[in-house]
């Protein structure tokens, strides 16, 4: 598939979200508008299980403003998919009968399995995390899978919601401590027929509307330092700090709390404790949250049917990594070269006792040399300070927010200085020894980097031997380096400083005289 506009229409039981896509095979998937509506269809399920006219005829003027915008887009490639407000009402069938008649759009009801199913597929190809216990809970519904190695193994759908499960336990806007003990007690109930989870000691991921606004909660509370919430994490203590922290508010407290949409004021409270019960029952002392979920899984899943290679699951942000490069100006073969100098000149290291080998660290430089300043494509003279913006505050598929934290550092470094000042606010990340490393590494891809100066890929190889007093560094090249001398010998101080020792470099131009 080489282009595609398209949109999902997402009916859940609490929201309504139109979201319109671009897919190329050059820039992946962009999102290019996202539109919300509370609709909240879950309560306009009658005690007959029929869905209310008003709750079709909010429906319906839903679906009408969709599709004048759709029609402002052009986009006609349009899957509208509804979950468990639909699929629950008796009179599911005439609502998606009527909405075709009044709207033109058909509305496709998924079945349980199949909500579970494409919730995973958003996680497997957004999260580098490769087994877990993945939790959705919407309004209406909530869906749990189990996956190893990114395969799935097991999912249910439970018939409870935010929204019913408030409907259900809570007589007045929030939640009191007797409420909280019984809707605790039913939702443990539900989980224990689950085998397959329990004490399985797996990360929880959660996805949805309800996990993102407790993410943004726990950034707000502890001034977190950079942006995005996909690939935060929180362990089950943060989780029950915050449990006591929302307890205490009143409703018109909720609605003003930074981080907390003002429309789950009422339903916020009812989602933490379901995350909290389900960590306990899994044993699990990691909760990450991802920001894709139902309308990503359906959009991924349509891609890879008409392009298997559009996504690897099993290298999450390789691909994403290639993307945000040539989104900044770096073509593929940069990003290759990049990688191999970096490789060379790592392992050259490590063969004289300079570094010390490990495969992770090897990853990591990798990594870092596809993104390695791509902030000169702003501005040259700041690339230093964009690269770590823009690398540590946005959502990077693959990544959690430490990795993207390490990621942003290596490939912004420009000198001790700089590197001190980024790392500051992340001083309780990682220890010393981590940041000496980071640091070192940071050093050794400036100077690759230089190494490429002209951008016409003339390095290709690289060779290190120790003399008595120094190391001497070999560097073929095909053609005149005029640039690349000038600004390996530049940054020679940040390599020597790295692996603490007097380094001297030799040119060795083919064809040409030594240099």
């Amino acid at each position: 598939m080489n282009e595609l506009k398209t949109a999902i229409i997402d009916i859940g039981s609490n929201t309504i979200r139109l979201v319109l896509y671009q897919y190329d095979n050059e820039e992946g998937l962009c999102e290019l508008g996202n539109i919300k509506t509370v609709a909240r269809l879950r309560t306009y399920i009658l005690p007959s299980g029929e869905m209310s006219e008003e709750g079709i005829q909010v429906l319906s003027e839903t679906l009408f403003t969709f599709k004048a915008m759709l029609e402002d887009f052009e986009i006609t490639d349009v899957k509208a998919a509804a979950t468990a407000a639909i699929r629950q009402a008796t009179n599911r069938d005439q609502i998606i009968e009527e909405m075709k008649k009044r709207t033109g759009i058909q509305i496709e009801l998924l079945s349980e399995e199949e909500e579970a199913y494409f919730g995973y597929v958003a996680v497997a190809y957004s999260m580098g995390t490769k087994s877990a216990v993945t939790i959705d809970i919407g309004g209406g519904s909530t869906e749990i899978t189990l996956f190893e190695n990114k395969e799935i193994q097991q999912s249910h759908s439970f018939p409870f919601g935010t929204v019913s499960l408030k409907q259900r336990f809570v007589k007045g806007d929030i939640m009191n401590s007797s409420e909280k003990v019984e809707l605790i007690a039913f939702v443990k109930e539900q989980f224990q027929t689950l085998p397959w989870i329990q004490n399985v000691a797996l990360p929880v991921i959660a996805i949805g509307g309800s996990a993102r606004n407790i993410v943004q909660i726990h950034q707000q509370k502890h001034d977190y330092p950079i942006a995005s919430v996909h690939g935060y994490e929180m362990s089950k203590a943060d989780l029950d700090d915050l449990s006591s922290f929302l307890g205490q508010l009143s409703f018109q407290e909720l609605k003003q709390l930074d981080g907390l949409s003002s429309d789950r004021a009422d339903i916020i409270v009812p989602a933490l404790e379901v995350f909290r019960v389900l960590m306990e029952a899994v044993g699990s002392g990691t909760f990450q949250l991802t920001k894709r979920g139902l309308r990503e899984g359906l959009i991924f899943q349509r891609i890879l049917q008409t392009d298997a290679q559009a996504f690897d699951k099993y290298n999450v942000f390789e691909g994403n990594a290639r993307r945000l490069a040539r989104q900044y100006g770096r073509t593929e073969m940069e990003v290759d070269y990049l990688m191999n100098l970096a490789d060379q000149l790592y392992r050259e290291c490590c063969h004289l006792g300079y570094l010390q080998y490990h495969p992770e660290d090897l990853h990591l430089l990798s990594k870092a040399a596809k993104v390695f300043n791509i902030g000169e494509y702003i501005e040259l003279s700041s690339s230093s300070q964009h690269t770590f913006y823009l690398i540590a505050n946005q959502s990077i598929d693959g990544l959690n927010h430490l990795e993207r934290v390490k990621l942003a550092l290596l490939a912004s470094y420009k000198n001790k200085d700089y590197f001190e000042r980024f790392a500051a606010p992340f001083a309780t990340w990682m220890d010393r020894e981590e940041y000496r490393k980071l640091r070192d590494f940071g050093a050794l891809l400036k100077f690759v980097y230089a190494l490429n100066v002209s951008k016409r890929n003339v390095v290709h190889a690289i060779e290190m031997r120790t003399e008595e007093d120094h190391v001497q560094l070999d560097i073929y090249v095909k053609k005149n380096a005029a640039a690349e001398k000038y600004q390996a010998n530049r940054h020679r101080k940040h390599l020597e400083r790295a692996l603490k020792i007097p380094i001297r470099i030799n040119f060795i131009e083919e064809g040409w005289n030594n240099g």
